[in-house]
């Protein structure tokens, strides 16, 4: 097996977040699930926008956010992702090219425009997320670039994918080569709403694919269907090789056939938005496992990166994430 060039390869829906203060009001009016990810159609895309208030708008998508993550923390990583050949898709490719993440997918020239995903953070933090996917419905298999996918350690894809037919076979194509190539495959869950569509085939997944598993405490107790926490780590410990469980404020939880680990979260001054909070740890645990960091350690950095990514708006670091790592950890 050849060296690998790159930590961590990331696939999954190319998004441009489009992110708003809202009061619980107007979850309320315009009927939104508080606290998930809801997928709408274009209609319901422009009617949202239209009613938001100011708003910020960046790259985003969690796998983007995960290896935007990685790259702050001086990791070197490549994104696969399907956005078109418009001005979003142009915004996309710039933003994350620009932070040092190769990408280097063919953009769509003739279809559904690049993907948006309308984020309302209300006072308490919650983010509620409604999600135009656009374009990344057409991510294939045909996207998948065997030797970029051998040339990380980890290939990391986020459970959204598993939403289009296209998207599972490129999922599936990307784990085999992987594992053919000797590298590791990692998935997030990636929300409870999802886990609850997939639960069958996620299980599977988590069965026979993936090598590392990241998860909430909320998305691991929908995926083996208990009513607490300890029973679903029962559940998935031994499953695959290495377990990482958040927990917000109570830290993570590092779940191996041989031990378990608790790591504490990172102190922050005042909570101000959720978004990408899951994302950024990821990028901070796989960073650190593929620098060769101990599991605790690694996990320790995901919290670093986490706490860094919920005390502003936005799911990128405002911060250079490894001097942030090197004052806490050394």
């Amino acid at each position: 097996m050849s060296q690998a060039s790159l930590h961590v390869v990331g696939i999954g829906n190319a998004i441009v977040d489009v992110i708003a203060h809202a009061d619980d009001a107007f979850i309320e009016t315009n009927s939104l699930e508080k606290g998930a990810m809801t997928l709408i159609d274009a209609v319901r895309a422009e009617e949202l926008y239209d009613r938001m208030g100011p708003g910020i708008e960046m790259s985003g998508g969690s796998a983007g956010n995960t290896m935007a993550g990685i790259a702050a923390l001086g990791g070197k990583g490549a994104y696969i992702g399907k956005v078109s050949d418009d001005q979003l898709g142009g915004v996309f490719r710039h933003d994350i090219r620009a932070i040092g993440v190769q990408f280097d997918s063919a953009p769509l020239t003739d279809g559904a425009p690049t993907a948006r995903c309308l984020i309302l953070v209300t006072p308490d933090a919650q983010r509620t997320m409604n999600t135009f996917l656009g374009a990344c419905v057409e991510l294939g298999p045909d996207d998948i670039d065997a030797a970029l996918i051998q040339s990380a350690q980890v290939t990391y894809l986020e459970g959204y994918l598993w939403d289009k037919p296209l998207a599972k076979e490129a999922f599936l194509k990307a784990a085999k080569l992987a594992h053919a190539g000797g590298r590791k495959l990692s998935l997030t869950l990636s929300d409870s709403f999802c886990v609850n569509r997939h639960r069958a085939e996620f299980s599977d997944l988590v069965d026979n694919h993936v090598d590392i598993l990241f998860g909430n405490e909320h998305e691991i107790m929908a995926l083996y269907e208990t009513d607490s926490f300890d029973q679903a780590v029962t559940a998935v410990r031994g499953r695959c090789e290495t377990v990482v469980l958040t927990r917000s404020e109570k830290g993570s939880v590092v779940v191996t056939a041989d031990d378990i680990f608790e790591v504490p979260a990172d102190r922050i001054e005042r909570l101000v938005d959720t978004t990408g909070a899951g994302d950024l740890f990821a990028s901070g645990f796989l960073y650190g496992y593929t620098s060769g960091r101990s599991l605790t350690d690694s996990a320790r950095i995901g919290a670093i990166a986490a706490a860094e990514i919920i005390s502003h708006v936005g799911a990128r670091p405002e911060v250079v994430l490894s001097d942030l790592v090197a004052q806490k950890l050394g």
